[in-house]
């Protein structure tokens, strides 16, 4: 399975923000559309950056409630690794267990295409353990 195939499923619409932005907005925006991340982008097509809810978290332990207010760049992750549309599902869950990322952007071309999240990749592996099972449980019981 390609990443793409996970894409044509969930879409490729990817939230983002500005790195100028104020950390308290981007708070709102990842509650508003329930993400776990946002794409740190100046023109919505480049990834800048990634802030994620351990960023914040990291972010509130070292600045506290001041947080709020300062610019997104300064708490997002900076090398956030990528992912292109051809990739496999195992080289991105590979990917992702290495860098410690559960949010990987998919880039083609230089420009942003989509996002995996741990959680794409869990439901599609669930779903293909349980079309596998399926299968062995139909083929058991027409030899029986």
């Amino acid at each position: 399975m390609k990443v793409n195939d996970i894409l044509l499923n969930k879409g490729g619409a990817v939230e983002t923000i500005r790195p100028d932005a104020k950390v308290l907005i981007a708070v709102h925006r990842m509650r508003m559309h329930n993400v776990g991340a946002l794409v740190v982008s100046r023109d919505g097509e480049r990834v800048d950056g990634l802030l994620s809810e351990r960023d914040i978290v990291r972010g509130l332990t070292s600045h506290g409630a001041g947080l709020l207010d300062m610019s997104v760049v300064a708490v997002m992750s900076r090398a956030v690794p990528t992912c292109a549309p051809e990739d496999s599902l195992t080289s991105v869950m590979a990917k992702m267990t290495r860098t410690r990322n559960r949010h990987i952007p998919v880039v083609e071309g230089g420009r942003l295409c989509g996002i995996m999240s741990l959680g794409d990749v869990v439901k599609c592996r669930l779903e293909d353990m349980e079309l596998e099972t399926n299968v062995l449980r139909d083929a058991y019981l027409s030899h029986r």
